[in-house]
C-alpha cells in the first residue's frame, strides 16, 4: 500500500509538467496563427491602400488635390473629373476600342494557344520537340527586341491604325502556348482513346473532350491577356495614329495633361475607369484562377 501510494506521488508531478508542456506546445502554434493573420492583414491594408487613396483623390478638387494629396477625407466631394471623361473627352469611344481589343486577343489566344497546346501534348508529329523549344526560347525574347519587325511587318500588311494591327499581334501568345500544354499533359490519354473508339475526330474530341476540362487554366489565359491587352501602352501608342483608334491608356496619358501641366485630378478618375473592368474581371474569375494555381501545384 505504501509502495503504491509512493509511485502515484511520484508520478503526479511528472503528470503535471507534461500537461504544462502539453499545454505550452499548444499555445505555441495559436500564437504563430495570430502572428500570420496580423501580418497579413497589414500586407492587404498596405496593398489596397493605394488604390483607396487614387479613389478618394479621384473626388477632390484640383486645387484640394494640389493641397492635400494623402488626405483620406475630401473637404468636397465632386464628380467634376468623372464629368469630363464623360461629356467632354468621349472616354467611351475610347473604352469600346479598348474593350473590342481586349476580347479579340482573349478569345484568339483561347482558341489558338489551346489548340497549339493540345497538339504539343497529345498528338505527335515530325520537329515536336524543335517546335516547343521555339516556344520557350520565344518566352525569354524581351518584347522591345521584336517591336521594330513587327510594325514593319504591320505596316508592310496595310494594318496600322486599323482594329486588326491592334489585336493580331497578341492574338497567340507563347505563355498561353505553354500554360496549356502544361495543363492537357495532364489529361488522362484513356479519355481521348474512349473518343477515338467512339468514333470521334480530333476536331471533335478537342472541343468536346479537351476544352470541357480546361476551365481553370483558360480562366487564368483569360484574366492574364485580358490584362496585358487592357493596359498594353507603348504598341497602340505606335499602331493607332488617329484619335478614333486610341486605346484607353492612350488616351488617359494624352488628355490629362494640358498645356502647362497635368490634370492629377482627371488622371486619376481615368485611372479608376482603367482599373474597374480589370477588377470586376478578376472577382468574376477568381475561383477558377486560384483552382489553376492549386491544381497546377499538386500536379
Amino acid at each position: 500500500m505504501t509502495t503504491t501510494t509512493s509511485a502515484t506521488r511520484a508520478a503526479a508531478p511528472e503528470t503535471s509538467g507534461r500537461k504544462r508542456r502539453t499545454g505550452a506546445g499548444m499555445a505555441t502554434p495559436m500564437s504563430l496563427q495570430a502572428i500570420t493573420y496580423v501580418l497579413l492583414t497589414i500586407g492587404v491594408i498596405l496593398y489596397l491602400l493605394p488604390f483607396v487613396i487614387m479613389i478618394i483623390n479621384s473626388l477632390k478638387t484640383e486645387g484640394e488635390l494640389l493641397r492635400n494629396p494623402v488626405g483620406l477625407v475630401p473637404a468636397e466631394i465632386t464628380f467634376e473629373n468623372y464629368t469630363r471623361w464623360f461629356q467632354e473627352l468621349n472616354i467611351q469611344q475610347f473604352f469600346g476600342t479598348s474593350l473590342v481589343v481586349a476580347i479579340v486577343t482573349v478569345a484568339g489566344n483561347v482558341v489558338f494557344c489551346s489548340m497549339v497546346g493540345y497538339a504539343m501534348a497529345k498528338m505527335e508529329f515530325p520537329g515536336k520537340k524543335v517546335l516547343f523549344a521555339l516556344v520557350m526560347i520565344t518566352l525569354m525574347v524581351p518584347g522591345t527586341v521584336t517591336f521594330v519587325p513587327l510594325f514593319v511587318l504591320v505596316s508592310k500588311l496595310g494594318l496600322v491604325n486599323t482594329l486588326p494591327g491592334l489585336f493580331l499581334p497578341s492574338i497567340v501568345t507563347p505563355l498561353g502556348v505553354f500554360l496549356m500544354r502544361q495543363f492537357i499533359m495532364g489529361i488522362p490519354d484513356v479519355l481521348m482513346e474512349a473518343a477515338r473508339i467512339d468514333g470521334a475526330r480530333e476536331g471533335t474530341i478537342f472541343f468536346r473532350v479537351i476544352l470541357p476540362l480546361c476551365g481553370a487554366p483558360l480562366a487564368t489565359l483569360s484574366i492574364l491577356t485580358f490584362l496585358g491587352s487592357w493596359n498594353q501602352f507603348l504598341w497602340p501608342l505606335v499602331a493607332a495614329q488617329s484619335e478614333k483608334m486610341y486605346t484607353l491608356p492612350i488616351a488617359l496619358t494624352l488628355f490629362s495633361k494640358g498645356q502647362e501641366a497635368t490634370n492629377y485630378g482627371l488622371l486619376l478618375a481615368g485611372s479608376v475607369l482603367v482599373v474597374t473592368p480589370i477588377v470586376i474581371l478578376f472577382l468574376f474569375l477568381q475561383r477558377y484562377f486560384v483552382q489553376s494555381v492549386v491544381s497546377a501545384g499538386v500536379k
